[in-house]
C-alpha cells in the first residue's frame, strides 16, 4: 500500500513536463495568431490600397494623422487616383506603378480612378 501512495504522490510531478508540452502545443498556435495578427494591423497602419480587377483594395481604410497612404496598381491597364475635392491626383499607374501621398490633417477623403470613375474608395484620417 505505501508503494501504491508513494506512487501516486509522485504522479503529479511526472505529468508537469507533459502539461507544459500541452499549454506549448495550445499556446504556440495563439500567439503565432497573435503575431501574425499585429503585423496585419501594422501593414494596414501603412495604408496600402492595392489596385485590381477595377478595383480598389480595401475600398475604405483609416489611417492617422501624418500616414502616407500608396496606391498600387496591379491591374493590366492604366488607372489614376483622384481625390474629389482635388486634394491629391496621380498620373496615370501603369502596371506595377505606384502613387503615394501623406495626410496631414483629419478628415474623410473619398476618391476615384480619373479613367474609370466607377472605381471609388475612402481614406478616413483620424
Amino acid at each position: 500500500m505505501r508503494n501504491l501512495i508513494a506512487e501516486l504522490r509522485f504522479t503529479p510531478a511526472r505529468l508537469l513536463p507533459g502539461r507544459a508540452v500541452v499549454v506549448a502545443m495550445l499556446l504556440g498556435p495563439l500567439a503565432g495568431a497573435m503575431l501574425a495578427l499585429a503585423a496585419v494591423a501594422a501593414e494596414d497602419a501603412t495604408g496600402t490600397v492595392t489596385i485590381d480587377n477595377f478595383t480598389f483594395t480595401p475600398p475604405e481604410i483609416t489611417v492617422a494623422v501624418g500616414t502616407t497612404v500608396k496606391w498600387v496598381n496591379h491591374d493590366d491597364i492604366p488607372h489614376s487616383v483622384v481625390n474629389k475635392d482635388k486634394v491629391f491626383r496621380s498620373k496615370a499607374l501603369d502596371t506595377d506603378d505606384s502613387y503615394s501621398y501623406t495626410f496631414a490633417s483629419a478628415g474623410t477623403f473619398e476618391y476615384f480612378c480619373g479613367l474609370h470613375p466607377h472605381m471609388t474608395g475612402k481614406i478616413i484620417v483620424k
